[in-house]
């Protein structure tokens, strides 16, 4: 298994510091509103990474955080007159919710910033203790930037062009510093705002000390795997490496990880733009699992666009799948037990040789574009050469590798029946029913009532198939 890592600009052979376990931090969402589809490609991403690897027999121990206090949650909470933990808590729930929605399954723990403040004041401490931080007269602890000599190696800025012309780590209040490239480990409170004694005054932490401490409590010194998105790279996950390993002594992360940025219709996202999606505005229009289907038809480290069109491309492949496991499922349950002849003997070998294409694609750096494209090959295989003299065995060989590929990639083959489904197929019974009588006008009614509901009927020798637009 090959893994691009950032911090060294290639692809490199994965091997973990634990043999058979894999130690996995990634940055997760700051919770002041619901998440927006761009926090769902990394979720979607790295879910699959780790499904992968679990698939690949690895324990997983994977993590990731909420951020749940920030200037924008206390700027809510404020708007709202409440405390600024309630705007947390209402949005982590809901995050938690969007993530059930995208098939993302909650991480091994899911860490919140203002529960691990005691570990982040003895990790400045230690920072301080070695004149890695300084402490400025108003009680800011300062992180001395130029003291870790390989800061920017895993961005590959050199600090002499930072501080010429770069302002992303420049903060009010950088006159107290002694570079103005110094960030921010801890800040005095201010009317208004959440705040926690320190032994420097009573404040909060920056944004940059809290993964760092997450991380080393819950995974420790040295981990396998840090993920997130490219955003992040600069300047969160190079504060972080400087925080860690200055305060560790250690390597602080093997392999970095990051996804490319989202575009919507060709456009950077923007409130501004009006082109600003939630994950909610989403399943208002389309299937999650669409959503899903489109997040991993690209390679991670490529820009997606996200567009109508795009949308409805990827509803018509994944209904494709859909509708080639439903058959495959139907054929299996009706099949009988006759062992492979000779000729599925070769269609098994041929299903392995998918199989390990498949492997082969999610190996070289997880290539879930390509991997899907093996779905396609497979489930035309399926079509071309199941029918209902198939034997058990060869129809159970080819579901158990399509249900296998898609679990990897988090899609759900199939959909739990619920209260809309209940009244879609009484409807269809009804229709069913009206034909029977000759009442065809009663048929059209309900058939026109089904399309105005987004569903599409079909007739087929097994009988009326339906599926939604």
């Amino acid at each position: 298994m090959r893994i691009y890592n950032t911090l060294t600009k290639t692809k490199e052979e994965f091997v973990p510091i634990e043999e058979g376990k894999v130690r996995m931090y990634v940055c997760g969402p700051t919770v002041y509103n619901l998440i927006h589809i761009g926090n769902a490609r990394p979720m979607i991403v790295f879910d699959t990474v780790r499904r992968y690897m679990e698939y690949k027999g690895y324990e997983v121990n994977y993590v990731s955080n909420f951020t749940d206090v920030d200037d924008k949650i206390i700027k809510a909470a404020n708007e709202e007159g409440v405390d600024a933990s309630v705007i947390s808590e209402r949005y982590i729930e809901e995050c938690k919710k969007d993530m059930k929605a995208l098939n993302v399954r909650p991480a091994t723990t899911h860490p919140k910033a203002t529960e691990e403040i005691s570990g982040m004041l003895e990790m400045i401490g230690t920072l301080m203790n070695k004149n890695y931080a300084y402490k400025a007269e108003d009680g800011t602890v300062y992180y001395r930037t130029r003291s870790f000599k390989e800061y920017g190696k895993l961005s590959h800025k050199n600090l002499d062009d930072l501080q010429g012309g770069n302002r992303s780590l420049l903060v009010t209040g950088e006159d107290q510093k002694e570079d103005p490239l110094d960030f921010v480990l801890w800040k005095p409170k201010k009317e208004g705002e959440p705040y926690w004694e320190s032994p420097w005054c009573k404040g909060r932490p920056g944004w940059h000390i809290e993964c760092s401490v997450m991380s080393k409590k819950y995974l420790g010194e040295e981990i396998d795997i840090h993920a997130g998105g490219e955003d992040l790279v600069f300047p969160h996950h190079e504060n972080e490496i400087a925080q860690s390993e200055a305060a560790n002594g250690k390597t602080f992360a093997r392999y970095w990880m990051h996804n490319a940025f989202l575009n919507i219709d060709n456009k950077k996202m923007s409130k501004s733009l009006g082109n600003f999606f939630t994950v909610r505005d989403i399943a208002a229009k389309y299937d999650l699992q669409v959503l899903r289907f489109l997040m991993l038809s690209a390679h991670y480290r490529s820009q997606l666009n996200f567009s109508a069109d795009l949308m409805a491309a990827a509803k018509n492949s994944l209904e494709r799948i859909l509708t080639a496991y439903e058959r495959i499922a139907e054929l299996y349950e009706k099949a009988e037990d006759k062992g492979l002849s000779a000729d599925e003997v070769s269609l098994n070998t041929e299903i392995k040789g998918y199989v390990a294409k498949y492997e082969e694609a999610m190996d070289d750096d997880f290539n879930t574009s390509d991997a899907i494209s093996v779905m396609f090959e497979l489930v035309k295989s399926a079509n071309s050469n199941l029918d209902e003299n198939s034997g058990r065995e060869i129809v159970g060989i080819y579901k158990q590798a399509l249900e296998t590929m898609a679990d990897i990639l988090g899609i759900i083959l199939v959909q739990e029946k619920g209260d809309l489904d209940s009244e879609v197929e009484a409807l269809i019974a009804k229709r069913q029913e009206a034909r029977a009588n000759k009442d065809f006008a009663k048929a059209d009614e309900i058939r026109d009532k089904l399309t105005a509901m987004g569903i599409v009927l079909k007739d087929t020798r097994e009988g009326v198939k339906w599926s939604r637009a």
